[in-house]
């Protein structure tokens, strides 16, 4: 393919990474790419909590605006961050490996209890402007306080080191990615199958035109078809409770040796709900998520 690939990306350290690791993707198969920056109605609004941002997809319904209009040719996404319906003509034509999918809890040193569940002093003030991370939080410590934080991951580890929180929640996808020096500050990595991740945490997503056929073959070639039949669990888990990255729903699914699934869920009504969990296995995928479903709603 001679044409030069046009990549839209937002302009986060963390969207570039994703954006340049797609670069070198094609690369590596011989297809020259470049970026295209895009703001996003998230990026825009600073100072809400994502819970009150109005919509789906406020990290990328621009972008997905620039794919229809051809302006790019190619969409990168945090696979968490993209509704579980594509806007028509669109489709997500590959997903990338999966990145550690945990939440981890970074803790500023001073402020380590380490005779306290998660080594979080007695109503310490955690940020996070999440409404699966703040539920789960308080199902572990129902005496901390939560305060919204938004910004990328630099600009939130500087906001917790100069003190403004205790402890600070972020996925370990984008803290491993960015390479982020967390030495002098103290990190929780909490289990995945406790602390239940948001639906495809640590996974890119791929989109691109569903008229594109040359993009589309392409991205066969870059494609993890093992991660997508987790990813697309969890996902249809969020697809069947009609709800948006800001629900307080967390899932993850593993595979085995032997190929079975195991689901782990967890869900609140809102973020100062009790928290619902379940467990579930099947050897197969086929209405795993509608059963998933039922047990958190019955549960």
């Amino acid at each position: 393919m001679d044409q030069i690939i046009k990549i839209g990306t937002r302009g986060s350290k963390l969207a570039l990474w994703q954006a340049h690791f797609t670069l070198e993707k094609l690369k590596a198969i011989g297809v020259s790419a470049e970026l295209e920056i895009i703001k996003t109605k998230g990026d825009k609004i600073q100072d809400l909590s994502f819970d009150k941002i109005e919509g789906k997809g406020f990290f990328t319904k621009e972008i997905e605006e620039a794919l229809l209009a051809g302006r790019i040719d190619l969409a990168v996404h945090s696979m968490k961050d993209l509704p579980t319906t594509s806007p028509e003509g669109l489709v997500i034509g590959a997903v990338s490996y999966r990145e550690d999918p945990a939440d981890w809890l970074v803790i500023r040193r001073e402020r380590v209890a380490t005779d306290q569940v998660l080594n979080l002093p007695q109503g310490a003030i955690v940020g996070t402007s999440s409404a699966r991370r703040k539920a789960q939080m308080l199902n572990f410590r129902p005496d901390i306080q939560l305060k919204d934080i938004r910004g990328n991951v630099p600009t939130r580890l500087a906001k917790l080191e100069a003190g403004d929180f205790d402890a600070i929640l972020l996925a370990a996808a984008g803290l491993s990615r960015l390479e982020m020096d967390l030495s002098h500050l103290e990190v929780v990595k909490l289990n995945p199958k406790e602390f239940v991740p948001a639906p495809a945490q640590g996974v890119l997503a791929f989109q691109t035109v569903v008229d594109n056929k040359d993009i589309r073959r392409l991205l066969q070639k870059i494609h993890h078809p093992e991660v997508s039949k987790r990813t697309n669990i969890e996902r249809k888990v969020l697809q069947l409770f009609e709800g948006g990255c800001h629900m307080p729903l967390g899932v993850y699914c593993e595979t085995d040796a032997q190929g079975n699934y195991h689901v782990w869920a967890a869900k609140a009504d809102s973020w100062e709900s009790p928290v619902k969990s379940v467990r579930l296995s099947s050897s197969t995928s086929f209405e795993l998520p509608e059963q998933v479903v039922s047990a958190l709603r019955t549960s």
